[in-house]
């Protein structure tokens, strides 16, 4: 495949597509593949046996592995189901994990015999660690000494993200509060304007994509997507000015996530999402109601 050819979605197994393209082509690899727990996909048999799941998973990891740059990073969302099993081929790959972040939400699935599930887990992989590309002013965030304390130590340009990310359906489009180094998204539900008409429900947020993004790839790096489904890394990938390629096993969502793109001019959206105050008032604290 040409370096033309990029900035498309290709219909078919991930697998054997991902076999097709140059080695190292990818900067950056982000994967939200299915969590083998039963989800109605279009086309997709989301119920396997745990043994076929996992000769299948090892499969798309050495795939994208393989695709993978010198310099490039792999982010992969996933369960609690298989996280561990994931984690272990990620190592045995020979990639590096820099982070295991746990994504934090609210909306969740509402269960009567077991603790209601609140989180998912986004493990950040590196090829090289002492080469690799990572950009902590693209995601910079308020520190408390800043928005609480208003401490002069504190670094006027804010501090990197905890590797936990709060969500909340609750909260505003914003990306983070200016008083907090929490990261409040609000998950896609159903009613939310940022969903969109692919027919596929297991929409991420962009703002999840938009932090990755800037964080590990510059403007006019290849951002890869093995499972593009609803073309949430694809579409945030061209409004930063990225190139960009998924693959898609269902016709149906493939179609929706073109449709999607064309919606979108490349480099709409290279502005920091929220810059850090250089200076942040005092929140005054509230006394306790006994």
């Amino acid at each position: 495949m040409r370096k033309d050819e990029f900035n498309d979605v290709a219909e078919g197994d991930c697998v054997q597509v991902l076999n097709t393209l140059p080695a190292g082509c990818a900067d950056l690899v982000f994967a939200d593949p299915p969590f083998n727990i039963g989800y109605q996909y279009d086309v997709y048999d989301d119920k396997r046996a745990k043994a076929d799941y996992l000769t299948w998973t090892e499969k798309w990891l050495a795939a994208a592995v393989r695709v993978l740059a010198p310099h490039g990073s792999l982010f992969l969302a996933i369960g609690d189901e298989f996280v561990a099993e994931h984690k272990v081929r990620l190592d045995a790959l020979g990639l590096t994990m820099r982070n295991w972040v746990v994504w934090h939400y609210t909306f969740g699935v509402n269960c009567s015999k077991k603790f209601n599930r609140s989180h998912a887990h986004i493990l950040y992989y590196v090829r090289d660690p002492k080469n690799h590309q990572f950009f902590p002013d693209e995601v910079r965030v308020p520190s408390a000494r800043m928005t609480t304390y208003a401490d002069k130590r504190a670094n006027p340009v804010g501090k990197l993200p905890d590797d936990t990310w709060v969500l909340r359906p609750q909260e505003s489009d914003a990306h983070f509060a200016p008083d907090s180094d929490t990261w409040h998204v609000p998950r896609i539900c159903g009613t939310f304007h940022e969903r969109n008409e692919a027919g596929h429900k297991c929409q991420m947020p962009e703002a999840v994509l938009d932090r990755v993004i800037r964080v590990a790839s510059k403007p006019g790096d290849l951002v890869l997507d093995p499972f593009a489904g609803s073309g949430t890394t694809l579409a945030v990938a061209k409004k930063l000015g990225r190139r960009y390629f998924g693959v898609e096993l269902s016709e149906q969502y493939a179609d929706g996530v073109r449709k999607r793109l064309q919606m979108i001019e490349f480099g709409e959206a290279c502005a920091p999402a929220r810059p850090v105050p250089a200076v942040a008032p005092v929140r005054k604290r509230q006394p306790l109601k006994r």
